[in-house]
Formats: C-alpha cells, sequence, structure tokens
C-alpha cells in the first residue's frame, strides 16, 4: 500500500484512525509504502515530529527516480501535481494500491492508465 500525505499526518498527530489502520496492516502483513515527495510534503523537521520521523523508519520510502514516466503522466492527464503523480507511478511499478486524503486527482492520474491502475483508497 503506498501511503499519500494524509495518512502521514495522520501519523504524525496520532490520530486514532491512523492506529487502527496500521494495526489491520500489520495483522494483514501488509507492506507500507511512500515516497520521498510525500514525506517532502509533510516534513518540518524538529522534535515536533517525532512520531513521523520513528513511523517513516519502518516503511520503505522510494526516491523520485523515474521523472520521465512522471512527466509523462502528467502530459496525459494535462496535470501539474508531481508528487500525486509520482505516486501513481510507483503504485503502477509495485503493483500496490493507493491510500489517500484527496482521491479525486489520484483517480485522474490512474484512470488514464487502463488495467495497470491501481486501486485508489480514500483516507480516512
Amino acid at each position: 500500500m503506498i501511503l499519500d500525505a494524509g495518512f502521514l499526518i495522520a501519523v504524525d498527530r496520532s490520530e486514532r484512525a491512523a492506529h487502527a489502520f496500521l494495526t489491520a496492516a500489520s495483522r494483514s502483513e501488509t507492506a507500507l509504502h511512500t515516497t520521498q515527495p510525500v514525506v517532502a510534503q509533510v516534513w518540518r523537521g524538529g522534535s515536533r515530529q517525532a512520531r513521523l520521523a520513528a513511523f517513516l523508519k519502518t516503511i520503505v520510502v522510494h526516491p523520485l527516480d523515474d521523472g520521465r514516466s512522471v512527466g509523462q503522466l502528467l502530459a496525459q492527464t494535462k496535470t501539474s501535481d508531481v508528487v500525486d503523480a509520482h505516486v501513481v507511478i510507483t503504485a503502477v511499478r509495485l503493483g500496490h494500491d493507493i491510500l489517500t486524503g484527496d482521491p479525486d486527482d489520484l483517480t485522474r492520474l490512474s484512470a488514464v492508465l487502463g488495467p495497470a491502475s491501481p486501486a485508489v483508497h480514500s483516507w480516512p
């Protein structure tokens, strides 16, 4: 499962729904991932984000190393959000679903990929 910024913010805020999701993911042995651009969206540093820092050590964080694919997806959809497009490209590459607080934009990006498009789940 690829986690978008909304979920990372929920972890940082120690929201109950995030804890419940993490418990369920652990029980089902669901691998959790995010991307470096998503981390950049939510990271502000310092001791205030100790929970988020600890959580990021437990998941796989993917670099933005597929810029051409991301750019092509943005061109196809006539959109401009590099972070969202990278989340979709990463999900496709890994064969994972996406968990997001912004399902409309990610669904729009995914839709052009046809059968390869990842499932987009709304958070919370």
